[in-house]
């Protein structure tokens, strides 16, 4: 039943997509009644982007509508920043749906547009950001060599410029190209600098997306613990973010959580985190949030070979309003697969045809290659099952051209031994052999594949050890650093008071005594401040807020006892400014050694 959890992945990993701004739905009356009532060119485009990204998850036609006006608006303007992030935008909101041709060859054409913008006007900055958009645009498709290229050239500009933050997600992007190419190795390490630097940056929204990134590579590389570690983290990291979206992504992330624990074949857990989900989803009052976990029950039920309650729970309310938001959306075919599937299964293959063969056009037309494979993949289960020898060959062979095309060596695999067997059923040995031979060519290549994998994680968990030791090492070359300027500084301070005492032991000018006394009082109190600030830390955690209190506080302490000691001290010396017995016996010492020196 390996399949199944391919069968249904495009619909999960869309309808993931589609829902994540989905909590945005509500905003859209008063965004409109915003948009009304805006006084700048810029906020007029600040709201129609979210405007038109927002209707993307309700209303696509519409969102086109306001997208097309947000380009409008902004090359009216003549502002290039307003007319790049236009273009972007447009870019972003049609990446939603990349599954579909129509709407990625749309993103691509405005990527591309922005990209030409940033270009022809000079702005490095937004260069590098429409190339990564465009990398990241390309892996969907997929087109893995373009993704890596775009990626390569991002991040070599990228990495010449001052946003750390711009930088942080160029190792991203970076770190998803090689992932595709199952460069993994080199995958990790991107991702891992990403991380450093959001850290050292101490963003939590870019520490979030590291985050995010962790969890998808290790999920890939199969160690769900580890992927499992990082969502949860991702999740704890929400509330730092204080975003106004935070309760409803914590619903889509309870899901993809789920959906971990699916692959991690802990289905009892799976199926609380999806049912936490939804009742999540219910709270905040916000139906279409439920739609991700609707998907991914209904995988659920495939994953462990029950169709019947697959059936059921499609027949089911959940169902229904699931049929109802794909219907709105013009991906009622999924729907229809989803029936073919689980009528295949049931061997209620005259219902199954009329649903595949609904589900046909779309799959055939409008859809990326993967998703095509997994159709096809579908369509020859069900020529095989229903007794179509022929069909069944026939599809078999597709989805191992498309496979070996995309380098889906299960599939390449699977369709080879189905097409042993149904090639010998049919009498021809001859051609039955060669299929015979494939399959366990690529049989030995997926096992040679396992033991990378499992290499991979080993490799994986060094890498970020050795990581880790690099950061410790650093972090202790820096604390010795601080630690020795510290002690400079307060040699330096002493040295000073030293200096102060003694001249108040001499007849020096009275300003001089003065002018050095600031300098003297200022340092040493200051520095007190530096040691405070620098251990306030694990107090005010960087609020801004409970910093200013703590140094008003410390301040209003401090400054009347700076003032006070400066002047008792000052005056101490300057009105006690003559020669004392100290003093002239320093003399008598100094002028006796320098005449024993003449003679």
């Amino acid at each position: 039943m390996i399949y199944y959890r391919r069968v249904l992945l495009f619909f999960l990993s869309m309808a993931a997509s589609v829902v994540i701004l989905a909590q945005e739905a509500a905003a859209v009356d008063s965004l409109k009644i915003a948009l009304g009532k805006v006084t700048t060119i810029t906020e007029k485009v600040n709201i129609l982007d979210e405007l038109s990204r927002v209707l993307m998850n309700v209303n696509p036609k519409e969102a086109d509508e306001y997208g097309n006006k947000l380009i409008a608006v902004a090359e009216e303007s003549r502002d290039r920043k307003l007319m790049f992030k236009a273009y972007l935008s447009n870019g972003t909101r049609c990446s939603y749906f990349a599954s579909q041709k129509a709407y990625s060859q749309k993103s691509i054409e405005f990527y591309n547009k922005a990209l030409e913008l940033a270009r022809q006007n000079r702005m490095e900055e937004e260069v590098g950001a429409a190339q990564m958009h465009l990398s990241t645009v390309y892996r969907l498709i997929p087109d893995n060599d373009k993704a890596l290229s775009y990626a390569t050239q991002a991040f070599s500009l990228v990495s010449t410029l001052r946003n750390d933050s711009l930088r942080a997600e160029a190792h991203n992007v970076y770190g998803q190209a090689y992932q595709a190419k199952n460069e993994n190795i080199l995958a990790l390490r991107n991702y891992l600098s990403a991380l450093r630097i959001a850290e050292e940056l101490k963003n939590p929204s870019l520490i979030l997306n590291c985050y995010q990134y962790l969890s998808s590579f290790y999920s890939e590389i199969e160690d769900y613990d580890k992927a499992i570690d990082y969502m949860t983290m991702a999740y704890k990291k929400l509330d730092d973010t204080r975003e106004k979206n935070a309760p409803y992504q914590k619903v889509i992330f309870n899901n993809y959580i789920g959906n971990l624990y699916a692959y991690k074949k802990n289905y009892d857990m799976a199926i609380s985190y999806f049912e936490l989900s939804i009742r999540m989803a219910d709270s905040l009052k916000f139906s279409t949030l439920k739609i991700p976990a609707y998907v991914s029950l209904l995988n659920q039920y495939l994953r462990i070979d029950e169709p019947k309650k697959a059936l059921d729970y499609l027949n089911s309310p959940p169902g229904d309003n699931l049929k109802k938001y794909l219907g709105n959306f013009g991906m009622a075919s999924m729907i229809d697969q989803a029936y073919g599937v689980v009528y295949t299964e049931l061997g209620n293959y005259d219902s199954a045809r009329i649903y595949l063969e609904r589900a046909r056009p779309m799959f055939e037309n409008s859809s990326n290659e993967n998703n095509k494979v997994n159709f096809y993949t579908q369509l020859a289960s069900f020529y095989r099952k229903s007794g179509d020898k022929q069909h069944a060959i026939e599809y078999y062979l597709k989805v191992k051209e498309f496979s070996e095309k995309n380098g889906l060596l299960e599939n390449v695999k699977r369709a080879s031994r189905y097409l042993d067997t149904l090639y010998r059923q049919s009498g021809d040995i001859a051609t039955a052999s060669i299929y015979n031979g494939i399959y366990y060519q690529y049989k030995d290549s997926i096992e040679t594949l396992k033991r990378e994998k499992e290499l991979t994680q080993v490799e994986a968990a060094d890498e970020q050890q050795r990581q880790l030791r690099a950061v410790k090492e650093k972090e202790e070359k820096d604390r010795q650093r601080n630690n020795i300027q510290y002690l400079a500084i307060t040699i330096g301070i002493v040295a000073l008071f030293i200096g102060l005492v003694v001249l108040g032991m001499f007849k020096v000018s009275a300003n001089t005594i003065k002018m050095i006394g600031f300098f003297a009082f200022l340092m040493f109190f200051e520095f007190i401040f530096l040691i405070f600030k620098k251990n306030i830390y694990s107090i005010t955690k960087g609020e801004p807020v409970k910093d200013l209190l703590f140094m008003i506080g410390l301040a209003a302490l401090l400054l009347p006892l700076h003032h006070w000691l400066e002047h008792k001290v000052i005056h101490y010396l300057t009105s006690h400014n003559r020669l004392t017995s100290a003093g002239h016996h320093i003399k008598r010492r100094l002028f006796r050694r320098t005449k024993e020196g003449d003679e």
